[in-house]
């Protein structure tokens, strides 16, 4: 490629890890031997002033880092030492040389056209040493005597034996550094300087002739606009001066545009070739200790990795060389030590390395956006790549293409292919203009832009004679709909006039003929379609004639639109239009469109009704920094997570800083409010930022890259940061194309790198901060082996596998802060990421033929996997995923790379660490999961699965992880879980607390269950406290995005659905347990016919036990509740209902807020085992209500250990309790039921009895007992133990061998005595159980161990052993049943109960109040409804008069400043009130909320345009006998939730619900806000060093 001077060196590199052995031999590829010049003479060629000027240099040093910036120069060095001496010979001969060898290169150099080739030398075999045009800018040179200027051609040797080098206060400085040195190899000008040796060339070029104003230079960076002569460099190559110097004066020069053009080529070429010959010039020794010298000094204040701090704009360094290499996608480069590249144009090459100190920055401010396009870039060894600085952000366009394909050959070590690297020493810095990274809608956005969809209709045939459609003008509605075939029927005109005058006035009504509507269409119908509608075409209408009108019932002939069309011979007649454009209450523009023609013989016509003037998205934040042009996703908020949506922003100049204008139409729902309490606000991601990382991919897949999954090319670029990288900081930055379904191959990727925050030396920390990682092909940001590290603002939409992905297990104290993911979709490398079709075709690395179940080895998707606990997460947002919003995954050992760095089990007793105000939605297993692990060791023939599929694992936090430490509950706060299939949160372990959360619309609330079952367990507990769950929120989403469910609603509306029609949805589920629920506030839970739905339930096909410590209390059900509690019944989804847990479900109803009974119990009404004769049934819950005391036996059985246990409560011999137990892989099968305290109950088994039992009273309190009789057959002889199992240690104590009673009365008389009676009659062992030890908390068994009682039976018959199936009678009286009756019913409401907050939602500093308007029409009140009303939060205005009711609230304080009421039936002037009331009364910064009953409506026609003070968009239209209700604000700015409702007779009454935040900026609240904002208080102390 032809260049117009000296080219920078683009160097081949075969093998990546060879290169830091290897010496750079390119020409200009390192400043070791930029050679400095032994010259002694020619001092006398400069001025003496001039020559103090070069010497002296006392400008204050600025904070730019100097750099070494030169060419090698070591090849006549030998030449040059002949010449060393001093004397008037050597000079003379020295200056013959000088000319002849010049003269020859002047010849030369006119047969050339300014390209060298340089030659290869030895050492540079493999080597392309082809150089590039780079012009050097320096107009940014720093006044700092960073260069030693004593060192100018040709002044050196007289000057440096006369002069002594100063020492200068900044010792530090490369200043003082040269000024020490008897040889220097390096010039950099100060900008004074490079003005005075430029104005010596000039005046020795001219020979001393040229007038100083012709050129008046006087600083660096001025620009001569009004200069007309120009220079031509050949002559100022003539000069005698150092070749490094004149480089530097011809740049200077061309820069400001004062070179011949055609000469430029040249001059650069023999400038060039003269730095080449003299690459032997300097002193061996010497230029490379004063190299050594200079690269110690940048590593103590530069390069050091633990302070890097980079001041200012990197770009804007006097010491960077300009770089415009062109576009050679085969050439290599190596940036090493010495270059400083500042990248100036758009380039192409095959690699680049940068390392040994070298520097690569983009140019801010270019003409033309920069793309460097490369197939990967190494950054290593004090390497540094720079675009912007976190000081100074990148303003331009700037992008890194990174290209290749899989199939082009073997990849790099530790890298791979398509990457961006940083190893050991390397730097990269990007830092890109800072945006608004994502926010929340502040308005629903509808389908179509409408609040009920766009309308479109089109017919052809079967379309004939006029059809109407009737619209709501606030709304766009689509109220009516009608076909009239007036061109056959003659009734069909009286029809129409039927309908036409039965609609209200003040409709939008559009017409439009289908084939023919002339023939039988009567006068009088089309005189009142002139007079309803203004139309002046209807009159004359003939047959076939195409008509279209749109007009406004009872509105001058001015709203009209129409348009008629001849009829045709020919069948083709032309369209007849009619359009006409229209606004809504809340301010959206909308066409009514109407159309009808004739196409060769067929008929058409048909209406559109759409949004006219663009969607305009109302946001929760200011949004200015979001551009025309950008690229928007908006986040689903129904359940499918593929209803999120792409935009490009359009120019607003109406748009106000928090809104935006999108460039199409939404084809979903998306939610913009808090709904019933729940923040359902969706998402809203810049996707675009100016500085882009991409991949360059192929037009669809191909090679081994997983094709029989993926139709698309999946091998994009990829990031990887490895250990001792020295600074990595991202910002506003863009990766598209990016990631491989190969592992390490991420779009973001720290490996193995340790501690990258100040605990490993790194200030500031290592960050990814303000990023868009989006349509993707492997996770977005993989946090490997490292700790510390702040991810922020991040977004990664479309992305395959784990999102935010902790990879060992070992990775802690990272912080995920306000990040968003979305679309989270399966890919292939880990047998978590894969879906079922991937699970079971993927099978490699099973072993033998096993075949991978997906349910339980794959199918994990997550946004944020979380390996460890030990990590932060605040203000992030799941938006969709194929499987797990945030799941927190326990490695019980690490894995990977990390194998031994922690014990096993550690990671399953850390604490976890912040988890604040997050959010998950439209997740289809679960919006948050808590459990489980992934399997840690390789497949083999005992465990045949993948390593690291999914696994079991409990969540058991202890201080300092460890288990003999007290328990630190797991705090999971301001959890938002809303549109999730399954779960909106399951959680295993303990303790674990949810607080402040809020759950809507999932199949299923929350799932608590316990750590593990007994004995493992020491007891550990979950609670639920101060939360919101609603079953069926007005939500209603979107069919469509692959929701696979729609059906009726329990209001009879369509809406989508969880997992199916079907599930039974539930808000808080039992499981296991001890869990407690306490102030939580149910809502909306009803059921329907076909799908139960209620508050509270349980597990479902439940083969483990239920707790009788599971507890409630201060829970509020709403009387939206219909079904507070579900035991669910044999059929769909719970099957026969009868295993173990399904059996003994049971809670505690503390204080009687669920059932009305404090200190009753709940279960299932088949359970006789815990029944008693004062229990009340409750059919409905298909449970009862229960006093007493409950506990649980727990039974262990060997030989044989596949037996069912069957258990009687004496008092219920007939309704024995069946419980197939479970059997864990362990020794002995194991039972659970849930006993009543101080009963008698009998055991046997449906086969011979076991050897070897084991009886565990769990959570007895000390006194607590039950009577236990165990049927075996007769003969058999007995030893029996009791002793204390201390679970922890193993070690067992208090070890007593029980005795025969001689009797049955004697055992019932000494219950605490160690006693047991056989009665070989009935074959019944009776034994009393009682704790003896007291039990604290929530533990299964006192501190002292768990007390058990073992039974060892030598069993002589092996019959089976029912003593009731054979008929023994109990000759002994069992304990008598008492009579316990429920007692103290609730009557009171409870002011505590429920969830103290208004609502819960992503942004907890902020108040929220709660209003509900409703209005009545006429027809209510015929109805019997006697109140219309307003409600904010718990204050209720009932009003039964006729007329229209305002009730203002302070939108500062939320407090109700005053209410008003206007009768509009008989109250005369009212108009005129009204009018003075809202413009006078209301205050300023009031939200005013409007209602009305039985409303005339005629007064209010008066003042309809004063509801435009209160944030109306445009005139109410008031209806007769209708009804009215308005959310409006009375202030300078309209907030984005003002809400009109108008309805007319014959719709329902007007009904609002909101909820209104208070203190928006918009709203100018006088004082300042006090700053609550908790999750930036807890950002900082995570942030500080200590």
């Amino acid at each position: 490629m032809e260049a117009t001077g000296p080219r920078l060196a683009m160097q081949t590199d075969e093998n990546l890890n060879a290169q830091s052995a290897l010496e750079d031999v390119s020409t200009d590829s390192t400043a070791e031997g930029f050679s400095q010049y032994r010259i002694s003479w020619l001092l006398h060629l400069l001025p003496p002033f001039r020559k103090l000027l070069l010497l002296q240099n006392n400008s204050p040093i600025v904070q730019a880092t100097p750099r070494l910036l030169a060419p090698k120069d070591h090849v006549l060095e030998k030449r040059w030492r002949a010449f060393d001496g001093p004397g008037t010979a050597r000079e003379f001969t020295l200056h013959l040389l000088y000319l002849a060898v010049f003269a020859l290169v002047v010849l030369g150099l006119l047969h050339w056209d300014g390209k060298i080739q340089l030659p290869h030398g030895k050492e540079a075999k493999d080597y392309d040493q082809s150089i590039e045009t780079s012009p050097w800018n320096m107009s940014h040179l720093p006044r700092d005597g960073t260069a030693d200027l004593s060192a100018i051609y040709p002044l050196y040797k007289r000057l440096a034996r006369n002069i002594s080098p100063r020492k200068w206060k900044e010792e530090t400085s490369l200043l003082a550094i040269y000024q020490s040195m008897k040889e220097v190899n390096e010039i950099l000008l100060p900008c004074e300087s490079l003005v005075k040796i430029t104005h010596h060339v000039l005046r020795k070029a001219s020979g001393k002739m040229l007038p100083l104003d012709l050129f008046p230079l006087e600083t660096c960076d001025q620009k001569l606009n009004n200069q007309i002569t120009k220079i031509n460099p050949l002559d100022l190559v003539k000069v005698k001066i150092k070749p490094q110097l004149l480089y530097q004066v011809l740049l200077f020069l061309k820069r400001l545009d004062l070179l011949v053009d055609i000469h430029q080529a040249k001059s650069f070429s023999i400038v060039k070739k003269l730095l080449v010959n003299k690459q032997q010039m300097i002193l061996g020794k010497t230029g490379k200790n004063h190299s050594n010298h200079v690269l110690k000094w940048l590593k103590v204040n530069r390069t050091h990795r633990k302070s890097f701090k980079p001041a200012g704009c990197p770009d804007k360094a006097a010491y960077l060389l300009s770089w415009n290499p062109g576009h050679h996608e085969h050439k290599k480069v190596k940036i090493g030590r010495g270059m400083f590249l500042r990248l100036e144009s758009s380039t192409s090459v095959h690699s680049i390395i940068i390392e040994n100190g070298g520097k690569l920055v983009f140019a801010d401010s270019p003409q033309a956006a920069i793309t460097l396009r490369a197939r990967y870039i190494v950054i290593r060894n004090g390497g540094e790549l720079h675009i912007g600085a976190e000081r100074c952000p990148y303003n331009s366009s700037a992008a890194i293409s990174l290209f290749g394909r899989s199939t082009d050959g073997p990849g790099v070590a530790r890298f791979g292919q398509k990457f961006i690297g940083v190893d050991k020493g390397g730097v990269l810095e990007l830092h890109g203009r800072q945006h608004l990274s994502w926010t929340l809608l502040g308005r629903t956005v509808y389908a179509g832009g409408l609040q009920h969809g766009a309308y479109r209709f089109d017919k052809h045939w079967g379309s004939r004679g006029i059809n109407i459609r009737v619209l709501d003008p606030g709304t766009a509605q689509l109220l009516a709909a009608d076909r009239f075939d007036t061109h056959l029927w003659a009734n069909e005109s009286r029809r129409l006039q039927l309908f036409l005058h039965a609609q209200s006035r003040g409709r939008i009504v559009a017409i439009a003929v289908g084939d023919s509507a002339a023939r039988s269409l009567t006068a009088a119908a089309r005189m009142d379609i002139r007079e309803l509608l203004g139309s002046q075409q209807v009159t004359q209408l003939g047959y076939r004639q195409p008509w279209a009108i749109v007009g406004v019932l009872g509105a001058s002939g001015s709203f009209v639109v129409e348009d008629k069309r001849l009829y045709q011979p020919n069948g083709s007649t032309g369209m007849a239009i009619a359009r006409r454009d229209f606004q809504t209450y809340d301010g959206i523009h909308f066409t009514v469109t109407a159309f009808s023609e004739w196409v060769h013989g067929v008929p058409h016509c048909g209406f559109r009704v759409d949004v006219s003037r663009g969607v305009i998205l109302n946001l929760m934040d200011d949004a200015t920094s979001w551009l025309p042009g950008d690229q928007i996703v908006i986040a689903s908020t129904d359940y499918s997570m593929y209803q999120a949506e792409e935009f490009n922003l359009l120019p607003c100049p109406e748009c106000k800083a928090n809104q935006v204008k999108i460039d199409g139409k939404p084809r979903y729902l998306h939610m913009g409010e808090v709904i019933d309490g729940i923040d359902m606000r969706a998402e809203v991601g810049l996707l675009t930022r100016n500085i882009l990382i991409k991949g360059e991919m192929e037009g669809s897949c191909y090679g081994q890259n997983f094709c029989h999954f993926f139709s698309y090319d999946t091998f994009g670029g990829h990031i990887t940061i490895l250990r001792n990288f020295a600074s990595v900081h991202l910002s506003g930055v863009e990766l598209t194309n990016m990631g491989q379904q190969l592992v390490g191959s991420y779009p973001v990727h720290f490996h193995l790198a340790g501690d990258v925050d100040q605990k490993g030396g790194y200030d500031p920390p290592t960050y990814v901060d303000n990023v868009a990682i989006h349509h993707c092909f492997s996770r977005c940001v993989a946090i490997h082996g490292t700790n510390g590290l702040l991810v922020k603002d991040t977004i990664g939409y479309d992305t395959l596998g784990h999102c935010f992905f902790l990879e060992d297990g070992v990775e802690q104290r990272n912080i995920l802060f306000h990040n968003l993911g979305l679309l989270t979709k399966a890919g292939t490398i880990l047998p978590s990421d894969r879906n079922e079709i991937m699970c079971v075709s993927i099978r490699d690395q099973v072993y033998g033929n096993y075949i991978p179940v997906p349910s339980t080895d794959c199918m994990a998707v997550t946004t944020f996997w979380i390996s460890n606990p030990n990590n932060h997460l605040i203000n992030n947002a799941a938006a969709g995923a194929q499987d797990v919003g945030i799941w927190f995954i326990f490695h019980h050992a690490p894995t990977g790379e990390s194998v031994g760095q922690y014990p096993e089990g550690q990671s399953e007793f850390t604490p976890l660490g912040v988890f604040y105000n997050n959010r998950v939605h439209s997740n289809f297993k679960a919006g948050l999961f808590i459990g489980s692990g992934v399997k840690t060791t390789k497949s083999n023939a005992d465990n045949p699965r993948e390593v690291l599929a999914v696994d079991v694992a409990r969540f058991r936090p202890h201080e300092n992880a460890d288990p003999r430490k007290p328990r630190v509950p797991a705090v999971i706060d301001g959890l938002v879980s809303f549109k999730n299939n399954d779960h909106g949160a399951w959680a295993r372990g303990g303790d674990i607390i949810f607080c402040n959360s809020g759950f809507s619309d999932n199949g299923i609330g929350l799932t608590l269950a316990s750590d593990g079952t007994f004995p493992t367990d020491e007891g550990s507990s979950l609670e639920v406290t101060k939360s919101i769950f609603v079953g069926e929120s007005i939500n209603v989403g979107c069919n469509g995005g692959q929701n696979r469910y729609w059906g009726k609603g329990a209001h009879g509306e369509y809406r989508t659905l969880p997992r199916n029609r079907t599930f039974p949805i539930r808000g808080f589920q039992f499981y296991d347990g001890p869990v407690r629920l306490t102030q939580c506030t149910f809502r909306k839970y009803v059921p329907v016919h076909d799908r139960h739905s209620s508050a509270l339930a349980f597990f479902m096909r439940n083969a483990w036990q239920i707790s009788p410590q599971n507890n409630v209390s201060q829970v509020k059900l709403e009387r939206s509740v219909t079904l507070e509690v579900f035991f669910g019944k044999p059929g769909q989804w719970f099957g026969t209902n009868g295993l173990d847990g399904d059996w003994t479900s049971i809670f505690h109803d503390l204080d009687g807020s669920v059932t009305g009974y404090p200190d009753a119990f709940v279960a299932r009404a088949d359970n006789y085992l815990v029944r008693h004769p004062g229990c009340l049934s409750v059919p409905r819950w298909n449970g009862v209500i229960c006093s007493g005391k409950y506990a649980q036996l727990y039974v262990q059985a060997w030989r044989p250990e596949n037996l069912s246990l069957l258990i009687t409560k004496d008092s219920y011999p007939n309704h024995p309790l069946k419980l197939q137990g479970v059997n864990r892989k362990a020794s002995y099968q194991q039972y659970q039921p849930v006993v009543m305290l101080e009963q008698a109950y009998t055991l046997w088994w449906n086969g011979r009895t076991p050897e070897q039992i084991v009886l565990y009273p769990i959570n007895f309190n000390r006194g607590d007992w039950i009577q236990v009789g165990l049927c075996y057959p007769k003969g058999t002889v007995f030893k029996i133990m009791s002793d204390i199992n201390q679970r922890s240690s193993g070690r067992v104590h208090s070890v007593k061998r029980y005795k025969a009673a001689p009797s049955f009365n004697i055992l019932q008389k000494n219950p605490d005595k160690s006693l047991y009676y056989f009665d070989s009659d009935s074959g019944i062992l009776f034994i009393i159980l009682q704790a003896k030890h007291v039990r604290k908390g929530h533990s299964y068994c006192s501190k002292h161990g768990c007390e058990r009682v073992k039974i060892l039976a030598h069993i002589i018959t092996w019959e089976t052993s029912d003593c009731w199936q054979k008929g023994y009678s109990m000759k002994h009286s069992s304990v008598p049943a008492r009579l316990l009756t429920l007692t103290g019913r609730v009557t009171t409401p409870c002011s505590q109960c429920g969830a103290p907050q208004v609502a819960i939602t992503s942004d907890p500093h902020r108040t929220y109040i709660r209003v509900q308007i409703q209005s009545q029409s006429r027809s209510d009140i015929q109805n019997g409804h006697k109140f219309a009303f307003i409600k904010v939060n718990n204050d209720v205005f009932l009003f039964e008069k006729p007329g229209l009711f305002f009730v203002m609230v302070d939108a500062c304080s939320g407090d109700i400043l005053s209410r008003q009421h206007f009768d509009t039936a008989h109250t005369p002037q009212v108009a005129d009130s009204i009018a003075n009331y809202i413009q006078a009364t209301i205050r300023e910064r009031s939200i005013t909320l409007v209602c009305t009953r039985d409303d005339s409506g005629w007064p209010l026609a008066y003042v309809s345009s004063d509801f435009l003070r209160l944030g109306a968009a445009k005139p109410i239209k008031f209806y007769m006998t209708g009804s009215f209700a308005m959310l409006g604000f009375k202030g300078r700015l309209k907030p984005a939730w003002i809400k009109v409702i108008s309805h007319s007779v014959g719709q329902r009454a007007a009904s609002l619900q909101h909820y209104i935040p208070l203190k928006l900026s918009e709203y100018s609240c006088p004082g300042k806000e006090k700053d609550n904002r908790r999750d930036l208080k807890l950002f900082q102390d995570l942030m500080s060093p200590n």
